[in-house]
C-alpha cells in the first residue's frame, strides 16, 4: 500500500487536477463574459451594416461611349464605366434596344459575354444566366442582378448616364 500512495502522490504532482487561482472564476462569470462577448459583436455588426447603407456608390459621370453604327445588331460592345477599373458591356438586341450593364457576374466577380443566339449575358465560370434585357439574373448561382448602366442615343453616339447598383 506505501507504493500505491507513493505513485498516487506522484501521479498528482506530475498531472495536478487543479491548478492555482482556477477558484478564482466562476461559470457565472464565465457566462457573464460571453455575453458581453456576443453583446460586442452584435454592436460591430450593427456598426458595419449602418457604415455600408451610409457609404456612396459611384455612379460615374455622363460620358460617350461608342457611335451607335459601330454595335451590330443583336451584338455587343465592351467599354469600362463609371471608372477605368469596371468592366461593362453594351448590348443590342435583334429588337434594337440597347442595355449597358456591369460585365461582373453577381455571384464571383467573373466577366458576363453576351450570348447572342439567346440574347443572353452568360458567366462561363458558374453557368450563370442573366436576362439581356433587364440584368436580372436567370438560372445557375446568381440571385442578383447585375448593376444597370442607364444609356441614351444622342446625335448618333451612345452615352452612359449613371450606374445603379
Amino acid at each position: 500500500m506505501t507504493e500505491n500512495k507513493e505513485t498516487r502522490a506522484l501521479w498528482k504532482e506530475r498531472f495536478p487536477t487543479e491548478t492555482a487561482g482556477e477558484e478564482d472564476f466562476t461559470r457565472r462569470e464565465f457566462v457573464r463574459y460571453l455575453v458581453v462577448a456576443s453583446g460586442a459583436f452584435a454592436a460591430t455588426n450593427i456598426g458595419i451594416a449602418a457604415w455600408a447603407s451610409t457609404r456612396t456608390f459611384n455612379t460615374g459621370e455622363p460620358r460617350p461611349i461608342v457611335a451607335v453604327d459601330e454595335i451590330p445588331e443583336n451584338g455587343s460592345y465592351l467599354f469600362r464605366y463609371p471608372t477605368k477599373d469596371d468592366p461593362a458591356i453594351l448590348v443590342r438586341l435583334s429588337s434594337g434596344d440597347l442595355h449597358a450593364f456591369s460585365q461582373k457576374c453577381t455571384h464571383l466577380g467573373c466577366v458576363v459575354i453576351f450570348e447572342k443566339d439567346e440574347e443572353e449575358l452568360f458567366c462561363p465560370c458558374h453557368k450563370g444566366f442573366f436576362d439581356a434585357s433587364d440584368g436580372r439574373a436567370t438560372a445557375g448561382p446568381p440571385i442578383r442582378a447585375l448593376g444597370r448602366i442607364l444609356v441614351e442615343v444622342r446625335e448618333g453616339t451612345v452615352w452612359a448616364l449613371g450606374a445603379q447598383k
